[in-house]
């Protein structure tokens, strides 16, 4: 076992060449924009390795993400929220798997949205699992789409980060905090 003393974002860590060549392949395979987030979560590494490769789980704590289907082993079908109500579809093949330690992705051709990326588990120590997501992705209509998107708070990048905080809440406390009223909280209010 492996210790991680690097916790930085993937595409600036040098922890070493292994990880490096990874983040490589995922910012030639789809996307021209790359992302890096990372999260320490107080949780085995195993465990939520096991919780994210089953991607029925991931609209649970994914904000923009409607539905997941499993269609192989190794693809799924995808539904995310996009700007103006709309939605957006991708096949997704799992391109390289390690357990408890990484899932890599391609998105298939004519998707919505070209993407590609990697979810990485390093141990930290008695800290718990250091997460990181790389994603490389194309914007729909390019910058214009991708200064859209910031505006509705649907841009990869910031839900990157909210997506993996609310997967620690989740994952550290079994439910994820939240300021929103629940539909009870709003008709008490009216009474």
């Amino acid at each position: 076992m492996t210790i991680a003393t690097d916790d930085a974002p993937s595409t600036t860590s040098k922890l070493n060449e292994e990880r490096a060549s990874g983040i490589a392949a995922v910012s030639q395979s789809r996307g021209d924009d790359l992302i890096g987030r990372s999260v320490t979560i107080n949780r085995p590494r195993d465990e939520l390795f096991a919780y994210w490769r089953d991607f029925s789980n991931l609209p649970s704590f994914m904000d923009n993400v409607e539905q997941v289907d499993i269609l192989s082993n190794t693809t799924s079908h995808w539904v995310v929220k996009a700007p103006a109500g709309r939605t957006v579809e991708w096949d997704a093949i799992i391109t390289e798997e390690k357990a408890g330690e990484l899932i890599a992705w391609t998105s298939a051709e004519n998707a919505d949205v070209p993407n590609s990326g990697r979810i990485e588990f390093r141990d930290a120590g008695a800290r718990g699992t250091i997460v990181t997501a790389t994603i490389a992705y194309d914007p729909p209509a390019g910058v214009v789409g991708k200064v859209i998107a910031k505006l509705f708070q649907r841009e990869p990048a910031i839900q990157a980060r909210r997506d993996l905080r609310r997967f620690k809440q989740l994952m550290e406390t079994g439910e994820i905090a939240t300021a929103a009223w629940t539909q009870k909280q709003r008709d008490e209010e009216k009474a």
